[in-house]
């Protein structure tokens, strides 16, 4: 493909993208396909000449959009949004175009630059504390990662080698393998899942906390589980809060658990993949109070700030405590600027060595929405999650099961798990909307996410005389079935 060709098509598939997005609520939010549908859809091997672009694009509907999911539907309110924009898009159009692999600064000095900035533009519309921030002269700074779970592998990690070279400073008798098989991180019961991933990776031992009754961990909770350890001999390290737990959406205590991580000398890392991006609204930045406790701190922008997968923003208060972490300097990639001072390489940030340009869609969207228009964004989504709330509260046959605290209702049927399994499986079943379920202790519950930057009122309203409907007629032959 040519220039001009590329030109041609690449409007075609604008025209193509724009309809998709805007005409999406006519789409059935759930795929009708089974297992393996698309293998005998196409030919066994790749073409020994080349195909046209017509052919290729005319596949499109034929063979993609049937297996997908839409994410973007105004009927989707599964798992957390993933976030998407006009502005975003173009941006990744421009990613894709520059094409650099900004491993260091040499590397493409304005993939780097602009990535300090963005993170600091970031933090401040949070309100981070100013030494999470690179500034002229800071010791903390931002980086984009390519998930939350990447940079809880990264901060478990970070933490350590910090902490395996201070025990072994205080004892140099001990191995770097004696202090290994001691450590241990720790996270609440209701942590995602990739934070038990980061410690299987990271070759220590992970142990929950207990929630309390509102699925928050308070400092008292760590604190027992930190002296049960130490007094056997284990050597506490790494502490995993979480701001908007995957399941509920709940908030561990950062002002009780800041305070015992920095006296126990163990790394606080604060994961608020979801959560992370309402901080921008004034009247929900007390969630993150607590923040100034720990020593990095994460939250992906590509879930609820209309910036398009993948850009999660990680921050940290010493640099060198990740730089010291991962740095290796083999003579090709030196450069004559890396000592300077005012250079940062990213490589020794991150897992991989190379990185796309992604700080370009956090530049795009918060100029063209400006933080008014994204607070905008995240309050009509909030306003959505208690339109729906109120509607479950107002129906007897229905129970909430956490605080409706930011985008995400948790609720029941009143009976038991068996009774809404079948209640998920028909709403699920019907395809005209699309959750999926959690457990809260011993309660099966469904989550109702506030995703689409499309969703109205009217699509809350329509979600929900759809489920009530389907309750309605699971109970009828419910109660027959049950009474026999």
């Amino acid at each position: 493909m040519e220039a001009a060709e590329f030109r041609k098509r690449g409007k075609e598939m604008v025209d193509y993208v724009a309809d998709y997005l805007e005409q999406i609520d006519k789409r059935q939010v759930f795929p009708d396909v089974e297992p393996g549908y698309l293998r005998p859809l196409i030919p066994d091997c790749a073409p020994q000449d080349p195909e046209s672009f017509e052919d290729v694009f005319k596949d499109i509907e034929k063979i993609i959009m049937p297996g997908v999911t839409h994410w973007h539907s105004p009927y989707f309110f599964a798992y957390f949004p993933a976030a998407s924009s006009f502005p975003a898009l173009l941006a990744d159009m421009l990613c894709g175009g520059i094409g650099c692999v900004g491993f260091s600064w040499a590397a493409s000095p304005a993939c780097t630059e602009l990535e300090t900035v963005m993170l600091d533009w970031l933090g401040k519309m949070i309100n981070l504390p100013g030494e999470f921030l690179a500034g002229k002269d800071g010791q903390g700074g931002g980086v984009i990662q390519g998930s939350a779970s990447e940079a809880t592998l990264i901060s478990l990690l970070a933490a350590r080698t910090k902490t395996i070279r201070r025990v072994q400073s205080e004892k140099p008798e001990l191995t770097e393998a004696d202090v290994m098989g001691r450590l241990v991180a720790y996270a609440s019961d209701q942590a995602h899942s990739s934070v038990e991933r980061a410690a299987l990776i990271g070759g220590v031992k992970m142990k929950t906390v207990s929630s309390d009754d509102t699925f928050s961990v308070c400092g008292s909770a760590l604190k027992k589980v930190l002296d049960e350890d130490k007094a056997s001999g284990l050597i506490p390290f790494f502490f995993c809060a979480t701001l908007g737990t995957t399941p509920c959406c709940s908030f561990d205590k950062l002002l009780e658990l800041g305070p015992v991580c920095n006296k126990e000398n163990i790394w606080m890392h604060i994961d608020a993949a979801y959560a992370g991006s309402a901080f921008i609204c004034p009247e929900f930045r007390h969630l993150l109070n607590g923040v100034e406790f720990a020593d990095s701190f994460n939250f992906n922008p590509h879930k609820w700030l209309l910036v398009n997968f993948d850009c999660s923003a990680m921050w940290v208060k010493k640099r060198s405590d990740l730089t010291g972490a991962f740095k290796l300097e083999p003579l090709y990639l030196q450069h004559h600027h890396q000592e300077s001072g005012l250079v940062t390489d990213y490589r020794h940030w991150q897992i991989p060595l190379g990185r796309r340009f992604r700080s370009l869609k956090l530049w795009f969207v918060l100029r063209m929405y400006g933080v008014r228009g994204l607070q905008e964004h995240i309050r009509k989504h909030i306003r959505l999650s208690h339109q729906f709330e109120h509607l479950v509260l107002q129906d007897e046959r229905f129970e909430i099961c956490a605080e409706v605290v930011l985008g995400l209702v948790c609720f029941r049927l009143k009976g038991s798990n068996e009774l809404n399994k079948a209640l998920l499986k028909s709403i699920n079943e019907a395809k005209k909307i699309h959750l999926v379920p959690c457990h809260l202790r011993e309660k099966f519950v469904l989550r109702f996410a506030i995703c689409s930057r499309a969703v109205e009122s009217t699509h809350i309203k329509f979600a929900w005389q759809h489920i009530s409907q389907l309750a309605t007629d699971l109970l009828k032959t419910w109660e027959q079935n049950h009474h026999q």
